[in-house]
């Protein structure tokens, strides 16, 4: 079948945070003001939220997403440490696009295909980072639009029926061997591995590309449509 979708990785493929908080800083933020959270339990608690949490539930902003990380942590807080871990974190985790990730969302429309970005990270987390190339965006599917996280197959299913294709005629382009190349190449789409860092000397059997820019990536995507 040929194809008529590109499926989009958003954290190491899309995006990036440029100066990320810390478990540790976290942690000495709130003990400093006497809530005894430590790193690997902030870290644990937070994973839980954006997996388990976020897809039952959705969280509309920073302040009701922590909300629910400091509940799980069973952890009382008044409402000014509250109102400053949340701009803390919000100033550290800013999300940027990388210089390639425009232009490969707009030349992926060029060539006349559906976009779509599939990921568990919470939308509000990202939005603002996308508007430089939101209107070349089909479909945003995130934690809570699939009601999963996207080691689960479901994730995918809800993106191609929005979008109305088949496995097929769909590419995925990510950074994750498990999520962006093991379970789409298991339930038919093509895949590209990014490796931006040219961590792997070699290209995994899973992948039918591994590239180290998205310009590569959209590169290979002509060359499937030719």
């Amino acid at each position: 079948m040929p194809l008529k979708a590109v499926f989009l990785d958003l954290i190491g493929t899309l995006c990036f945070t440029s100066n990320p908080i810390s478990e540790e800083e976290v942690s000495h933020f709130l003990v400093n003001r006497g809530v005894e959270i430590y790193p690997q339990s902030w870290r644990a608690a937070r994973h839980y939220v954006v997996m388990i949490d976020y897809p039952k539930y959705g969280y509309e902003n920073w302040s009701s997403f922590v909300g629910q990380i400091l509940y799980r942590l069973d952890a009382e807080v008044d409402c000014e440490t509250l109102l400053q871990l949340t701009r803390l974190l919000e100033e550290h985790n800013t999300y940027h696009m990388y210089p390639d990730a425009v232009n490969a969302v707009i030349e992926a429309k060029n060539l006349g295909l559906k976009t779509a970005i599939v990921t568990t990270t919470p939308i509000f987390l990202f939005q603002k980072a996308l508007e430089p190339a939101e209107k070349w965006i089909d479909i945003i599917v995130d934690g809570y639009t699939a009601r999963c996280e996207k080691s689960n197959p479901k994730m995918l299913r809800v993106a191609l029926d929005k979008l109305g294709i088949q496995p097929e005629e769909t590419v995925m382009i990510g950074d994750d061997l498990l999520v962006d190349v093991n379970i789409p190449s298991e339930m038919g789409l093509k895949t590209i591995l990014l490796d931006r860092r040219g961590e792997l000397s070699y290209k995994p059997p899973e992948a039918d590309m591994k590239v180290s820019t998205l310009v590569q990536a959209i590169e290979a995507v002509k060359s499937w449509l030719n």
